[in-house]
């Protein structure tokens, strides 16, 4: 194997099998993203305003099946648990062809955003088994640099259906999505058994904890649902405002999200680097957060001016936001791992996960109706609020 093939399928049987398998998922990922809207309104023939509106119940039912998962990683093992619900996500994502009315598509909507929130339980929940510190950290940041890239290969190849626009294009993209995710399976069959769930404990003396019962763990899943907008500041407000609210070309918004997946595919690694203790992931939430309301504040600042200024200060907003989110992410993965107790890792990963749910389903309506709806006054509530999630997460990361 050459040095960088080793480095894309990573270092030993466990991160090469997850690579593998994220990699084929992100690739179906990008497909959903480059089709599965058009496809929706132009071939089911759904409004806009349904679609929506089935996605965000759908993203309800992800928040359960996150926390769910855990319990059940801990029960039946977490590679069972992603093994059956990537086969779930990947036959509602071909059920979706079939779909003719709202009700059948809320309800294939809920069955495969519902199998994505218990994946990324599961997967969180093996990294916890099967790696310990800086190695799980680093496995994590790999593991994401895999997802962006993979992810934007996938919305690439979309554009071919795109392209051509029919009906059977957007069918064929939909189940080449679907099978792209059945195959992610496959990887996992080799995929070497941890401890069994639940007997790692440091202390077997020490009975375990419950989450529910762990308030700093679960605040600090709830603030990293606060940090986690930020993504829906990049998909839904960055390009809303830029071309409704600015004079930059509509094509900035392309090139902001290409300079976003580089930055992250470089950058993530190395920041991962930066954390070492849980005190260091607070700093560094912290630090992020002030990152992200700088990126608030410059967006802001975009609106008014002519379309080369607004450009280069939209490029500043993407370079403070991009760094602040390898950043975030880095820290937040340092925090749910190491505060959580090894005896439920699943039941913790899954309080974790559900945060990070719970901010993607929000995150939509929150960015439109702070910034998009009010302008420099909304960009300046959402600059608090990340300033304010980020000082709550250090504040707990150093309590005893």
């Amino acid at each position: 194997m050459t040095l960088t093939a080793a480095r894309l399928t990573g270092n030993g049987p466990v991160e090469r099998a997850l690579t593998l398998s994220i990699a084929a998922a992100s690739l179906a990922k990008g497909v959903l993203f480059g089709v599965s809207a058009l496809f929706f309104t132009l071939v089911i023939g759904l409004s806009p305003g349904t679609v929506g509106a089935g996605l965000t119940i759908a993203g309800a039912g992800g928040m359960a099946a996150a926390f769910g998962a855990g319990h059940l990683a801990d029960r039946v093992g977490a590679r069972r648990v992603l093994v059956v619900s990537t086969i779930l996500q990947g036959a509602a994502l071909a059920a979706y062809c079939s779909a003719s009315s709202a009700p059948a598509f809320t309800l294939i909507a809920c069955a495969a955003v519902g199998a994505q929130g218990a994946q990324r339980t599961a997967q969180a929940t093996l990294l916890a088994l099967h790696f310990t510190g800086p190695d799980r950290l680093a496995v994590r940041a790999r593991l994401r640099v895999v997802t962006n890239v993979a992810v934007g290969l996938g919305s690439a190849a979309a554009t071919g259906a795109l392209a051509v626009g029919t009906p059977a294009a957007y069918v064929t993209a939909m189940l080449t999505a679907s099978a792209l995710v059945l195959a992610s399976t496959i990887p996992l069959r080799g995929l070497p058994a941890p401890a069994e769930p639940g007997t790692r404990p440091s202390d077997p003396a020490r009975p375990s904890r419950s989450p529910m019962r762990d308030l700093r763990y679960v605040g600090i899943a709830a603030l990293y649902g606060v940090l986690t907008i930020q993504f829906g500041v990049l998909t839904v407000g960055m390009p809303l405002w830029v071309t409704l609210h600015t004079r930059a070309p509509a094509t900035t918004v392309a090139l902001l999200l290409v300079l976003n997946t580089v930055l992250v595919a470089v950058f993530q690694v190395p920041a991962a680097r930066l954390v070492t203790d849980v005190r260091a992931a607070g700093r560094t939430v912290a630090r992020s957060s002030i990152l992200l309301a700088s990126a608030c504040l410059l967006y802001a600042a975009a609106g008014p001016l002519t379309a080369l200024a607004a450009v280069g200060v939209l490029v500043l907003a993407l370079l403070a936001a991009s760094a602040a989110e390898v950043l975030s992410e880095a820290g937040a993965w340092s925090l749910a791992f190491e505060l959580a107790d090894a005896r439920n890792a699943g039941a913790y990963q899954g309080i974790s996960q559900t945060g990070f749910a719970a901010g993607t389903m929000l995150a939509p309506a929150v960015v439109t109706g702070t910034a998009i709806a009010h302008g420099t006054t909304g960009w300046l509530l959402l600059a608090t609020m990340f300033l304010a999630a980020g000082a709550g997460t250090h504040r707990l990361a150093t309590l005893r």
